[in-house]
This record gives structure tokens, sequence and C-alpha cells, in this order.
């Protein structure tokens, strides 16, 4: 639709079209090639290529077809076209697929994730080159050949673009209209966008939970329970939802799946919804029927789509390190209930539990028995896991399998009360064997369920998910909060140490990572640039629509936030920040290429090249971000399935194409002549030195003669230099431009190849 209302026929739109089934097969190929899957994620990826793949091929045929209604004949306009804008198009792509390069070397979990995309793209872009610059010409020449219908007149749609070209295009003459004017324009648009990103900066966030249609309770029963006491438990939970089982009731979904299992102190329980995407309102049934079993204790957690294992989703870990058992159960239960406080809603899970309700039996080595045999605690301690759980004492392997552990234990049978290993024999170097009794001594107590260690220290964990609408950078928030009021009321003793760990450990070294990948995004760009022009300073004029696009992500955030669903600035959506790097800058390079040529090829006054580039580069512009836009808009707006790992990195990529489109066309034309101005003072110092150097060349010979200096206008590149002669020379030199002013001069006069060679011959 987009492409038939600019070019107003439907041949050049099914050439342009050609480029998107071309570019996916063979995106297809790379990926069946590189051994990757086709996946919500690389499928994502091509739809964000989509609409980025006709990008090449609108500039060429806008190009050709401009040529064409110049007068230049097919071949030419095919030839024109397509050299004049093939330098921008390669440097485009090659900022597009450069900036992929740090997202395929990220090693975290959205790095892995988010490989496919870059792929993806990477391939669409290059096979999308290759169709521009190698295929549109020849296909639009063999169309434009058979068509011999005339153009048609303009219709209401052109004369409305045509109106808002004019429009647009006096706002741009009124900004380049002098210094101050540029000036207003560069720090207006400045200011906007760092006042924007610092306004609508949203919440941070790891990554998408995702909606997996699995709901996880687990339990935390009393310690000792029988296996009849965890029986009656499960049936006990079966029973009160068997009410919900393939059935919905009221507003809550039916439950297609329901299980329940215990081992040891291992306690599980949950289910799946009859409607894949409504799991998450299963909790609020589970809550209640839990919460009924006295002395139980539950915690009620969506499956994660990252999740390593049972409850380790997006959490923020309170890890209480110490020496003393008591000391950090003590600290625990306090936390705990102060975090239940502090944010509401929350699922707390100690791990292990805080209670010190687990009995334990607790053996001490008597070290002068032990010294007089010659052991140490570590040989006792071997002996000890021998006679309990075992201890693996080497490695089997036959010819080409897999190693298998050689454990020796002792036999299960005579070893069921602690008094049963007090009376067990242990083996000496010398033959002989001596009771555990006569060698150490034990006491029943209680404690913890299980001893986890964090940094070589004894550590309860609590894990902290926070409520549906609380990012994890807020959860971490409140929770620092929390703790330095705890520790200002010296409720959090000397010994015990406090540390956060889990997702907002990695959300820390994310963010850092993604910012060092930002900062080479830009430098990679800035060099290929560069590189590319040939020159330092143009690509500075370029990078100024980066911060244009970081706003207009922020924009497209705060929007899809405000009118589609909640979106915190996850790390899948911060890649889309990096991935903007590479796109937004196309805009700019053909408006700062187009004028080059202008000022190199066709001898242009600079700021009449920057006005004319800009304006022949207006439609292309327009016509390429909106094609991106729409393409990438019904990963925004549209539902889903696995739509929330995309929709953030959709909205920035749409908001900051949008935004950066329309302010690029103002800001770049400003900059661009600034830059040029600053050429000119370079050249200028040169210039000047060259003009005396001339003037006191000439001193004698202007006393004789009448001199007339030609200078062949190609040659020229600043234009002021004339007015530097003039004004260095005396006044009998004259200065002219050109070969066609000589025939009017009434001095005699030479047709020079080369100022500074005639010189050198005289």
């Amino acid at each position: 639709i987009i492409l038939i209302t600019f070019l107003r026929s439907v041949s050049p739109t099914a050439v342009v079209s050609v480029a998107i089934p071309i570019s996916v097969i063979g995106t297809f190929i790379v990926l069946e090639i590189l051994g990757r899957s086709l996946n919500t994620i690389s499928l994502a990826g091509i739809s964000f290529a989509v609409g980025m793949l006709v990008d090449s091929a609108i500039v060429v045929l806008e190009n050709i077809d401009r040529h064409r209604k110049n007068g230049d004949s097919i071949s030419e306009a095919a030839y024109k076209g397509t050299s004049e804008v093939w330098g921008a198009l390669i440097a485009s792509a090659s900022t597009t697929i450069a900036v992929f390069l740090p997202i395929v070397f990220l090693q975290d979990e959205a790095g892995q994730l988010f490989k496919d995309i870059a792929i993806a793209v990477t391939a669409a872009v290059s096979f999308s080159l290759f169709v521009s610059i190698a295929v549109i010409p020849m296909l639009w020449k063999k169309f434009a050949s058979f068509s011999k219908k005339e153009p048609k007149d303009a219709g209401k749609i052109a004369q409305f673009g045509h109106r808002m070209v004019e429009l647009i295009m006096s706002i741009v003459e009124v900004s380049l209209k002098n210094t101050q004017t540029k000036i207003v324009t560069i720090l207006s648009l400045a200011i906007f966008s760092t006042g924007t990103i610092f306004l609508l900066f949203p919440k941070l966030d790891y990554l998408p939970q995702g909606n997996k249609n699995l709901i996880f309770n687990i339990l935390i029963t009393p310690p000792g329970l029988s296996y009849q006491e965890r029986y009656d438990m499960g049936a006990y939970l079966m029973q009160q939802i068997e009410p919900h089982i393939n059935t919905d009731v009221g507003n809550v979904p039916g439950l297609s799946r329901a299980f329940f299992v215990s081992f040891g102190d291992f306690n599980l329980f949950g289910g799946t919804s009859m409607h894949e995407d409504r799991a998450k309102e299963l909790i609020p049934m589970f809550q209640p029927i839990i919460n009924s079993m006295p002395s139980i204790f539950g915690v009620s957690i969506q499956s994660g789509v990252f999740e390593d294992g049972v409850g380790e989703g997006n959490t923020v870990d309170i890890d209480i390190s110490g020496e003393s058992i008591n000391d950090i159960a003590n600290v625990g239960a306090q936390l705990f209930g102060a975090t239940m406080q502090t944010i509401q809603g929350a699922q707390v899970r100690p791990v292990p539990s805080v209670e010190l309700l687990y009995p334990e039996i607790r053996i001490y080595p008597n070290a002068d028995a032990l010294k007089s045999l010659n052991m140490s605690s570590q040989e006792f301690g071997v002996n000890i896991d021998v006679l309990m759980s075992g201890a693996k004492i080497g490695e089997f392997e036959e010819d080409g399998k897999k190693k298998i552990d050689l454990v020796l234990k002792g036999d299960d049978n005579l070893i069921k009360t602690p008094q049963d290993i007090m009376e067990a024999q242990i083996a000496l170097s010398n033959s002989r064997v001596v009771p555990v009794s006569s060698l150490s001594h034990y006491e029943s107590t209680t404690g913890i369920s299980e001893i986890r260690h964090y940094n070589g220290k004894r550590t309860i964990t609590l894990q902290v998910t926070p409520p549906v609408g609380m990012t994890i950078d807020e959860a971490m928030k409140n929770i620092g909060g929390m703790l330095q009021g705890m520790k200002a009321q010296n409720m959090i003793p000397p010994s015990v140490e406090i540390g956060i760990s889990g997702t907002a450990d990695k959300l820390s070294e994310t963010i850092g990572m993604l910012t060092n990948n930002f900062i080479l995004a830009l430098v990679i760009v800035y060099l290929l640039m560069a590189a590319l022009f040939g020159n330092f300073l143009y690509p500075i004029v370029i990078m100024f629509t980066v911060p244009l696009a970081t706003a207009g992500g922020f924009i497209g955030l705060w929007l899809t936030n405000a009118f589609i669903a909640p979106q915190p600035l996850d790390v899948l959506t911060m890649l889309g920040f990096i991935i903007l790097v590479g796109i937004v800058v196309n805009n700019a390079i053909l408006i700062v290429h187009q004028s080059l040529n202008y000022i190199k090829n066709e001898g242009m006054e600079h700021k009449k090249a920057v006005i004319e580039a800009t304006k022949t580069r207006i439609r292309p512009i327009y016509m390429s971000s909106l094609t991106s836009i729409f393409g990438m808009l019904p990963l925004v707006l549209i539902p889903g399935p696995g739509s929330e790992f995309y929709r953030g990195l959709g909205s920035v990529i749409t908001g900051g194409l949008a935004f950066s489109t329309i302010f690029t066309i103002f800001v770049t034309p400003a900059l661009l002549m600034f830059f040029i101005k600053l050429e000119q003072r370079v050249g200028k110092k040169q210039n000047d030195f060259d003009a005396k150097a001339l003037n006191k060349a000439f001193e004698q010979l202007s006393n004789d003669y009448d001199i007339a200096i030609i200078l062949d206008a190609d040659n020229l590149m600043e234009k002021d230099f004339l007015h530097q002669m003039n004004s260095a020379f005396s006044h009998n030199i004259k200065a002219v431009q050109g070969h066609r002013m000589a025939k009017n001069m009434n001095t005699p006069f030479a047709i020079l190849d080369s100022v500074s060679e005639e010189i050198n011959n005289h």
C-alpha cells in the first residue's frame, strides 16, 4: 500500500517487491547452513527485516525514476540512478550488518536467544543489497521497455505529497538561513532528545517471564512428615481442586492437568490451564487451598521460559551468610517478615527453611584420640561418609563407555540409628579396628534442613518473586531500602553478611555488558562510515541521529505501556537500542552522500547542494522508513504467544525509526553545513598562504604586465578561493573563474591547467 501510494504505479511496486521473497528465501538457506532452526525468535528477526528489505530497492528505484523524468533514456536512467546511490546503500547495509556483530558475541541468555535475530537480519539485509544493485535496475529496465503508457497526472495524494515536501523544505531553508537558525535547530532537538530520555526512562527488568502454561506451588512443610501424612496432604489438595478439573469456575480457568509430588522435604503441587494464555489466573485459586492446611506454607510461581529449575525464574535473591547457623536463621526470619510487609503480594521462599526445627545429629571428633592413632579429622570424616551415604574412591571406565564412579558404602541394614554409627568399626592402617565411639561423641539437636554455602560461608537465601506489575529493578530498590533501615536499627549483627544475587545480579552484569556493546556498536558504525566516506567529520553528522532515535525508542516504549501492554526495559528491549544504531543512520547517509555528490560532481554551491540533496531524498527516506515501520508494527500491536519477547524490541525500533525519520530531515542539513564551513575555514588557512605566495611571486611581473589567472572550476573545492586571490593580489591582477569569463576580459590572458605548474615554469 505504501509503495503504491508513493510510486502511483503497480509495475515499480512489483519490481521493489521482488526483493522480499529473494531475501527471505536466501535467509532460510543461511539459517539452514548455520544449523539454526525456525523458531519464534528467528521468525521475529525475519519479520523485523521484511520492512527493511525494500529500503535499498526503494532508494534505487526512486533515483532511477527521477532521472527518467528528467529526460534520460531508459538505459541512462537505470545506470545513473544506480551508480549515484550504490555507495550510500553499501554504507547503509554495512552499518546495519556491523551493528549486529556485538550481539552475536553476547554469551548470556539474551545473547544466545537473539543470535537468531542477528543472523536473520544480517542475511536478509545482505541479500536485499545484492537485489537492489544487481536485480532492481535490470527489472525496471524490462518493465519500462514494455510499458508504453504516458505518466498519469498527479492525483490528490500526489498533490498532497508535493505540498508536504514544499512545507518540509521551507522549514529546512529557514533552519539553514544563518548561523543562529542552525544553532537553534541543533540545540533544540538535542535538548528535546536528552529531556525525553530522562523523563521517559522506563522501569528496568531482566528477561520477560513469558506466559508458560504451568503453575508451581512449592510447599514448605513441618519437618519429619511421614509417608502417610504426605499422602494425605496430596489427597486433600487433589480433592480441593477437583471442581476445577476441565471446567471453568467463574472467572477462574479450568485445570487441564494437575499433579502432586512429594519426596523427602521436597513437596510440589501444581497444574496447567485449559486456556494456554490464562495460566497466571490459576494462582489466586491455588493460594487459598494451600493456606487452608495448618502449619504449611506455599509459594505459587508461574514457570518462566528462562528458568533453570523449579522456582528459579525472575527472583531477587537475598543471601544471608555467616558462621553461626542460629544467627543467620534469626536474621532470615526477620527479613522474611520484613520483605512480605515491604513488597505486598511478593512470593518469598527461604532456601533452606529459616526454622531450626529439623532434627540432626552432630558428631564431634576427639582430637587427642585421633592424634594417638595418627588419623586426621579429614580421614575420620571420610570414614563417617562411608558408613552413611558413601564416599567416592575412584572411577571405572570400560572401553569407549561412560565413566562410572566407584563408591565405598557401608551396609544400610547395619546403620539404622545414631547409636549404630557410634558402634560401627573403623579400620586403621595397622590392620586394627576401633569403634567410632572411641574416637568421637555425638549429640542430638535441631537445625535447618540443609547447609548451603555461598562464597565459602554458611548461607540461607530468600528467593523473592516480585508481584505482577513490579519489575526486578523496583524490587531491588525496595529491598535495598528495607536493608538500609534494618542496618540503621542494628537489627543485623556484624557477624552476618547480606548480599543480593539471582536475577538481580544478572541484571546488573547484563546492563554493564550491553552498555559496552552499545558503545562498541557506535565505534564500529563511526569507523565504518569514516572509511566509506574517506572523512572523519561527516560521520559525526550522521551519528547525531542516534540520540534522536534513542529518544524515539523511549517514546515508543511509553506509548506501548500506555495503550497496549505493560512493557519494562528488559534485556531483550535494550538490544533494540543497539540495533537502532545501525538502522537510523541510513537516512542521514542518503542526505550526506547526495550533498557531497552535488558538490564534487556538479560543482553546486554548498548550501544549494545540501538543500537540493535533502529535497531529492525526502521521498525515498519516507518511503523506506514507512515500509520498515509498518513492517514491524504487527509485532508490536498483535498479541499472542511469544509476543512479550519481541514487543519491547519492536516498540523501540519502531519509535526510534519514526522519531529520527521526522527530525533527521531538519538536523542533518544544519549539522552538515556547520562541518562544511569548518572544512572551509581549514581550507582558507591554506588558501591564505597560497595567495600570499602567489602575490609575492607575481609582484615583480605585475609591474610590467597585466595578468589574468584563469582557474578551472572543476578543480576548485571552495569558491571563496577566488575572493582570497582578489584580496591578496595587487589591484591590477584579476582572478576569474571559468574559461568562458576569460573571453570577456580586455587584458591578455593564458588558460592555465595548473596555476602552481605555471609558476614553476617561470
